[in-house]
């Protein structure tokens, strides 16, 4: 019965997460607008708006002017409900796990946008790391989330820097073979960013969800989620190897949590 409530609860507040996801990169108001349709754009009655169950009956198409709905949509708010059953299943139910289970669906919401915008709200971004740093047990408990989100965060600006130095020179020394008198006086180098400041964030949250050695696992699992996608994209357009990278560091997110008691036995046998 615990379960079936949180998938209930999870699922409720997936459809509220739709709107999130498509509103958010629109700049639109995820409060005061009432729900319509994106083709048509007349106001949705309540029953159309039942999560999951109104795309079923509606077969996916709008009830006024048949417009498809993207199956986004349910699968969305199915997999909101999935995420707050596996937490449920693994700690049960109380104020830790719903602001755990929050931040979760916030990270969810941002890969979407990532994915499909190449963007990462700042907006959303902050109230992930809002959420994981408040899942906590006790004040100490909040005070060590902080502290590993700062940790994170300020560790992988430092390498950001590092690694956005180097490539900048490295661009500039190689700039400098092909100067000529005429322009020698200008500075042609353009700076060149090795990571994205939403990257830095997200990072940051990890470190409240997971603390340090398991942050630094899914780092490494995300890269190894990322890879074959890299693998696939190569020889293409610079534009079109371009990608969003936080759908892989929140999912890695997300497995660590679920098997952290393995992770660490296996990190401290090992290492």
């Amino acid at each position: 019965m615990e379960l079936f409530e949180a998938l209930l609860f999870g699922v409720v507040f997936g459809s509220f997460l739709n709107v999130v996801i498509l509103r958010i990169p629109k700049y639109e108001s995820i409060i005061t607008n009432s729900s319509h349709c994106t083709t048509c754009h007349k106001k949705l009655k309540w029953y159309h708006n039942i999560p999951l169950f109104s795309w079923l009956f509606l077969r996916g198409k709008c009830a006024y002017c048949d417009a498809k709905i993207s199956i986004q949509y349910p699968l969305i708010e199915l997999t909101s409900g999935l995420i707050f059953v596996a937490i449920a299943d693994k700690m049960g139910i109380g104020y830790p796990q719903l602001m755990i289970g929050f931040s979760f669906l916030t990270l969810l919401a941002l890969s979407m946008i990532d994915f499909k915008y190449k963007m990462v709200p700042d907006s959303l971004n902050l109230l992930a790391i809002v959420f994981a740093v408040f899942g906590a047990w006790n004040i100490q408990g909040v005070f060590l989330n902080f502290q590993n989100a700062l940790l994170f965060a300020g560790g992988f600006t430092l390498l950001r820097f590092a690694l956005s130095y180097y490539l900048t020179s490295s661009v500039y020394r190689a700039g400098l073979k092909t100067q000529t008198p005429w322009n020698k006086h200008y500075d042609r180098t353009p700076f060149i960013e090795a990571m994205g400041e939403g990257d830095i964030m997200v990072c940051a949250t990890m470190g409240a969800l997971l603390g340090v050695k398991l942050t630094l696992s899914a780092i490494f699992l995300s890269a190894l989620l990322a890879l074959p996608v890299m693998l696939m994209l190569r020889g293409r357009s610079v534009e079109e190897q371009r990608v969003p990278y936080v759908p892989f560091l929140a999912l890695a997110t997300f497995i660590v949590y679920i098997y952290d008691s393995p992770i660490l036995a296996y990190i401290e046998t090992n290492y």
